[in-house]
């Protein structure tokens, strides 16, 4: 998810259950240019692991020579965006409008697949136009130039993230292919989980928006009956994510990042809304932290006991690259 899934996001969902954790997008483009910021992406630690890098692009060597550099980043997958519904992807050739394009998508497969070593795996969209079946005629075609599981969001690039996800056509999916089919989209509690493994046969499912700012609900997902957390866990899980996320893009890009973080956390009825508004106006993480501490002294120790579970900062970057220290911030 791109301007979400940063390390402290993934490593938050592997401490509440994700069997998996993907990055946010990265521009194959970015990376054959060097961007420092794009390399950046390609920060990996231990405690994500297993971790998807997801690439995209749409020049089949561009993006070979990526998934290269990912592999040899220490990813456990590559994985390839043909979802992304947004036009300043869709317009360069990438994302969505592959499902359109099933030659080039197939090259692109084949190229990254005889790159790696590692399983490539790719993230889709229904297609671009609304009743689109597109994935159901690329889908067969991109395990067989390589494609070791597919996930599919059954909502065409159109809809965005409006209406509802399909998943008779996951199903669909499921029965024309041979490899792991992933369901995603709308998968927001354990019983909507279980419905969608039920109907589909899909081998697992994909948690997105539902995990923005509320990682129990992964633990939901994972461990059925979890009570709801208290204001002093909600206020130091978020406390967490701040201080991980500024010691991961550093103290200036991280003040306008994490912004839209307070919202997901301090919603669902657990802190009055105007809290969240005095919160982004605030002008330092400094101040962000002592107004949240201020509003649940409890959380204190309920973060120190957090940190203190956290492996060592030696241990956070397995990568080779010429980055900054705040992975390109």
């Amino acid at each position: 998810m791109a301007g979400v899934s940063v390390q402290a996001f993934r490593r938050q969902g592997r401490r509440f259950g994700a069997g998996l954790v993907c990055s946010e997008m990265v521009s194959c483009a970015g990376l054959q240019h060097g961007n420092e910021r794009t390399l950046g992406y390609l920060r990996i630690s231990p405690e994500e692991r297993p971790l998807a890098v997801q690439i995209f692009g749409s020049e089949p060597g561009v993006m070979a020579d990526a998934a290269r550099m990912v592999e040899d980043a220490g990813a456990d997958i590559v994985d390839v965006n043909f979802g992304c519904p947004v036009r300043k992807v869709t317009k360069t050739g990438a994302g969505a409008t592959l499902l359109e394009d099933p030659e080039r998508a197939c090259r692109i497969i084949s190229a990254v697949a005889e790159a790696v070593s590692v399983p490539v795996t790719v993230k889709m969209r229904r297609g671009l136009a609304n009743g689109s079946h597109a994935c159901l005629d690329v889908g067969p075609r991109l395990v067989d130039a390589g494609a070791a599981s597919l996930t599919l969001h059954p909502r065409s690039a159109k809809q965005m993230y409006t209406g509802e996800a399909d998943h008779l056509l996951t199903a669909e999916l499921v029965e024309l292919v041979g490899v792991p089919v992933v369901a995603s989209g709308d998968v927001t509690s354990r019983g909507r989980a279980q419905a969608i493994l039920a109907t589909t046969g899909a081998a697992a499912v994909m948690v997105g928006r539902a995990a923005q700012g509320n990682p129990w609900a992964l633990r939901e997902i994972v461990e059925a009956e979890v009570p709801d957390p208290s204001r002093e866990e909600v206020i130091a899980e978020l406390l967490l994510f701040v201080r991980e996320t500024s010691r991961e893009l550093g103290e200036r890009r991280s003040h306008g990042f994490l912004k839209k973080f307070y919202g997901w956390y301090l919603g669902r009825g657990r802190f009055p809304r105007p809290f969240k508004q005095e919160l982004v106006q605030l002008e330092s993480l400094d101040e962000v932290e002592a107004r949240l501490l201020a509003a649940a002294p409890g959380a204190a120790e309920v973060l120190e006991r957090l940190e203190a579970e956290l492996p060592g900062s030696e241990e956070d970057v397995l990568l080779d690259l010429p980055i900054s220290i705040y992975g390109g911030g």
